[in-house]
């Protein structure tokens, strides 16, 4: 599987997106978990250790490895840069390991025009584009909602975006927008996953205003979620119930 998991900050991805793949990997299954969200919390939701975790350096901040890939200096515009960059080694040479989970934290471009044609962005959608169409393990994205990451020549290797949604107006409208950038990015399969659900009639008001959304499943508030992000452990190793809603998740996902 080739899943990317997007949503308006705060809503719970990178949780599910650990939680995710330490549950396929404990399957057996070889996992490449991407970091692409700015934030860049996804180390410890898998629940790699702190000293391992604190040595993880975005691959946009690796300044000696833009320039030698691209031909070009880290943060010039306009400049004549090599357009597809080796890109195939990156994963094993930059990766993190543990558990089973190869991690790799993408970094945001900070200057103004993120979005640009410049030498970080060409690496980046380089890179994406090699592991979800040339890498044969499953590959789980925690993605920004702005999916920054992802480009035309390799959405359409995603089997799916999985949009984590709340039972708020702001979140179902982040979901809306975000479902609208992923089909003109040409993403085939948008789906939805409600999150923090304590009641039937949050599940009500997903599920009325998402009716063109298919919708996986639901989680339920959890407060040990709250207490693995205190102690910067992952949510997979404090508590069974999550296991068990994401696994009902996964389950869907590989039927379809």
């Amino acid at each position: 599987m080739k899943i990317a998991i997007s949503g308006k900050g705060g809503v719970g991805k990178t949780t599910i997106a650990g939680v995710m793949a330490r549950m396929l990997a404990q399957r057996g299954k070889k996992v490449l978990a991407i970091d692409a969200d700015p934030d860049a919390n996804l180390a410890s939701a898998l629940g790699f250790p702190k000293e391992k975790a604190g040595n993880v350096t975005p691959l946009v901040a690796m300044t000696p490895l833009v320039e030698e890939r691209t031909g070009a200096k880290k943060g010039t515009y306009g400049a004549l840069f090599k357009l597809n960059p080796r890109v195939d080694d990156i994963p094993d040479e930059f990766g993190l390991s543990h558990g089973g989970i190869t991690l790799l934290v993408l970094g945001s471009i900070s200057q103004g025009g993120g979005g640009c044609f410049c030498p970080e962005n060409v690496l980046l959608k380089s890179l994406m584009q090699h592991l979800l169409v040339g890498r044969d393990e499953v590959v789980i994205v925690d993605m920004e909602a702005g999916l920054e990451h992802l480009g035309r020549g390799s959405t359409e290797y995603v089997d799916a975006l999985v949009v984590v949604v709340e039972p708020g107006l702001r979140s179902i409208g982040t979901t809306k927008q975000i479902k609208k950038l992923a089909n003109d990015l040409g993403v085939k399969r948008v789906l939805a996953v409600g999150n923090k659900i304590t009641t039937a009639e949050d599940r009500k008001i997903i599920e009325e205003h998402l009716t063109d959304f298919e919708i996986l499943g639901h989680l339920s508030f959890n407060p040990k979620i709250l207490q693995a992000d205190r102690d910067g452990v992952s949510p997979y190793d404090i508590d069974d119930r999550i296991k068990a809603e994401v696994a009902e998740i996964i389950e869907r996902l590989e039927a379809q």
